[in-house]
């Protein structure tokens, strides 16, 4: 028997990817998915094999009905409100959403009486500005959040492990760095993308970009769902691993793989306003506690994933 999969923030990018895992590589499972009440692009190639829940994290009620129906077997914590940018415009909004929607969520779980195996999905914003010393990050790296969005993230982290150690709810928490998402435009790789295929159409003239300078190291996006499952299959409840690709570069340097890529020239500009009041420049994972544990590596290489990710941004411009 295939086990029952619950994905709260089913209509996301990230949850979408999970989603085309799991029916490519579990058919077994039964999936379902937890979402507010509006429909997704996203889920274009897979709504036929998910039950999706019209469910709001901030209304501990609803939450609580699609644990007591389904009794999920795994459920991976997906929904937030993610964009970094954003949230230093609207941060109180931003805040409520993540700090409240998981809070109700485990505590719907500890109500419900049932101990799913979850995969808690943080992110490596936690860290802040990390000291050159202290790279590679380690999942030991001293926690110094340099946005609202980092603040709320930090504060699921802790509290998931609470939930962990005070009741026993088997949780994983997975930090992750940063990886390729061609359905989610506001990430600098997508943006980028998809301003190269409007220039490519004749639809824009110049590419707009932010700060070029951050360091971060790269995955792909099917990488980055397919080490979800790992984690939750192999990894330890109440352990934090830190995950990510192999290969490490500036914004700019991925930027320049783009226009390389780019079938005409494209000429870019700074926008200042696509600058954060505070950047975190250095990302670089250590991922050698997840790879002890699951064995887990990359699949796919940058060049695989820029071409991935530009087809799917060409296509987007072309619809």
């Amino acid at each position: 028997m295939g086990k029952k999969i619950l994905i709260t923030g089913i209509h996301g990018s990230g949850a979408s990817y999970l989603t085309d895992f799991i029916v490519a590589n579990h058919p077994e499972c039964e999936i379902h998915g937890a979402g507010r009440w509006h429909t997704s692009r996203n889920l274009s190639q897979t709504k036929n094999e998910v039950h999706v829940h019209a469910c709001d994290l901030k209304d501990f009620s609803s939450i609580l009905k699609v644990l007591n129906a389904i009794n999920p077997d795994y459920i991976f914590h997906l929904a937030s409100h993610a964009n970094v940018r954003e949230s230093f415009d609207i941060p109180l909004a931003v805040i409520e959403n993540n700090v409240m929607g998981t809070a109700n969520f485990l505590e719907a779980v500890r109500t419900a009486g049932i101990t799913p195996r979850i995969q808690l999905c943080s992110t490596s914003e936690v860290y802040g500005q990390v000291d050159p010393k202290n790279v590679p990050i380690k999942e030991d790296c001293p926690i110094k959040p340099s946005s609202p969005y980092a603040v709320s993230k930090t504060f699921q982290d802790h509290l998931g492990y609470v939930y962990y150690r005070s009741f026993g709810i088997p949780i994983i928490t997975t930090r992750m760095f940063t990886y390729i998402n061609p359905r989610r435009s506001d990430l600098f790789a997508t943006a980028f993308a998809l301003q190269v295929a409007r220039i490519e159409a004749g639809l824009q003239k110049e590419l707009v970009h932010g700060n070029l300078d951050s360091v971060r190291t790269l995955i792909d996006s099917r990488d980055a769902m397919e080490a979800y499952w790992v984690a939750i299959e192999k990894c330890i409840p109440g352990e934090v691993y830190n995950i990510g690709g192999s290969t490490t570069m500036t914004v700019g340097e991925f930027l320049e793989i783009l226009k390389q890529k780019a079938s005409c020239p494209i000429p870019s500009r700074l926008n200042k306003e696509l600058l954060r009041p505070a950047d975190v420049t250095l990302q670089i994972p250590d991922t050698s506690k997840f790879t002890a544990q699951t064995g887990w590596q990359p699949r796919y290489t940058i060049e695989e994933s820029v071409e991935y990710l530009l087809e799917h941004c060409r296509k987007t411009v072309r619809t």
